[in-house]
């Protein structure tokens, strides 16, 4: 895989960018929380990045398969640098730095679908089976170090040092991307969406809900992780629930992902294709009942107890969460090479939108109760909820499930 020459940029710049990310989300978060003491606002802040997926995130990353993929990612990636460089300037309003996460966040759309079209390009068959598998860990890990790194910096230092570490981490990857990979031509164009960007958008639409395969595939994907996700956007108010301040922020948001990364090793490594796929079922009931179970926890245990036991009911959480593999495999191979910028774009559009809308219902939620509270009604909630396309992914299973990439960005 790592013999390919056009994957190294593309999976370390990915590294870079995912690290980056999850620090300067945190420090945003934590931020406002500090400014306000309100959880609302907080969410509302760790929702906003999910704004122009929902918004336009279909039309924006029809760019991916408008024009060269890999000028559009380093763009983004330049463009990011010296917005977030911007928002790292000690003593900005909070109206401002809204603002600039906004226009940090329009460059998502079109980066994340080129980088998923190229990955999917320049990798095949077994390669991309590893790599799908590979940087789902990677993605995992790098939310750990980001948030625990985060974490350490936003209690100790301040801020705007996670924000300029964000900036510098955009501006070293679009340089890997320039320096490491070829350029390369206009993605070719089928006959499907080939005239306006609009005619692109509804083209994705169309493709992505037209058939049932693909519409279980995302709906599970859309609902899931609107379970699993929505306490990330009270991080801050859990801290300072568990511990009375805010030291536990950065371990709460990193035990999800920590516990991702066994998963993913278990499920992308030692499991065959067809198996993975069986695992659905019991890993998404794994993941949401432990969700659950971490919020009742925290009411029926002690004091001294409540906290480490939330924190392993989180990771165990994210054991489960590697569901997303078989699901982010199915994708892809159900998406023509041609229109993978636009059905990505469909299906991570989708994606923002619930985590943007899981975020700010666990903040709404935790104004009214307690957010460990949240958190257990979150997972109670979540159980019926995945049934259905649970379900219909069952009933449009195929007899095979060949080894690619998906819309999750792993």
């Amino acid at each position: 895989m790592f013999a390919v020459a056009g994957f190294r940029p593309l999976f370390g710049s990915y590294v870079l960018t995912s690290v980056g990310d999850m620090l300067a989300k945190l420090a945003l978060t934590v931020l406002v929380y500090e400014r306000t003491g309100s959880p609302l606002l907080s969410a509302l802040t760790f929702a906003v990045s999910y704004l122009p997926w929902v918004v336009g995130g279909p039309l924006l990353a029809t760019l991916a398969d408008r024009f060269p993929r890999q000028r559009v990612m380093v763009v983004g990636d330049l463009a990011r640098a010296a917005l977030v460089a911007t928002m790292a300037v000690p003593g900005m309003p909070l109206p401002a730095l809204l603002v600039l996460l906004l226009l940090v966040s329009v460059a998502g759309p079109p980066y994340e679908a080129a980088r998923s079209a190229l990955t999917a390009d320049v990798l095949d068959g077994d390669r991309y089976a590893v790599a799908t598998s590979l940087a789902g860990i990677v993605q995992q890990l790098a939310q750990v170090v980001g948030f625990l790194l985060g974490g350490v910096l936003v209690t100790a230092l301040s801020p705007s040092l996670g924000l300029l570490l964000n900036a510098t981490t955009f501006a070293l990857a679009g340089l890997w991307l320039v320096l490491g990979l070829d350029p390369e031509p206009v993605p070719d164009r089928d006959d499907e969406g080939a005239g306006s960007a609009w005619a692109d958008v509804l083209a994705g639409v169309r493709l992505v809900l037209t058939r049932p395969r693909l519409l279980a595939i995302v709906g599970l994907l859309w609902v899931g992780m609107l379970v699993v996700n929505a306490h990330e956007g009270i991080a801050p108010a859990l801290s300072d629930q568990l511990a009375g301040d805010q030291t536990l922020v950065g371990v709460v948001l990193a035990a999800q992902p920590a516990g991702a990364v066994l998963g993913g090793v278990v499920v992308g490594r030692f499991c065959p294709p067809r198996l993975r796929e069986r695992l659905v079922g019991p890993l998404v009931v794994l993941s949401v009942g432990a969700l659950a179970l971490a919020g009742l926890a925290v009411r029926l245990l002690p004091e001294p107890a409540a906290a480490p036991v939330f924190v392993v009911l989180l990771a165990v959480c994210g054991v489960g969460s590697a569901w997303m593999i078989p699901l982010n495999v199915a994708f892809v191979q159900a998406v023509p090479p041609a229109v993978r910028g636009r059905a990505f774009g469909v299906a991570i559009a989708g994606l923002s939108a619930v985590q943007g809308l899981g975020a700010l219902a666990a903040g709404a939620g935790a104004v009214l109760l307690t957010p460990t509270d949240v958190v257990a009604l979150t997972g109670l909630v979540g159980l019926p909820l995945v049934v259905v396309p649970l379900m219909a992914l069952l009933r449009t299973r195929p007899p095979a499930v060949p080894a690619l990439a998906g819309p999750s960005g792993t």
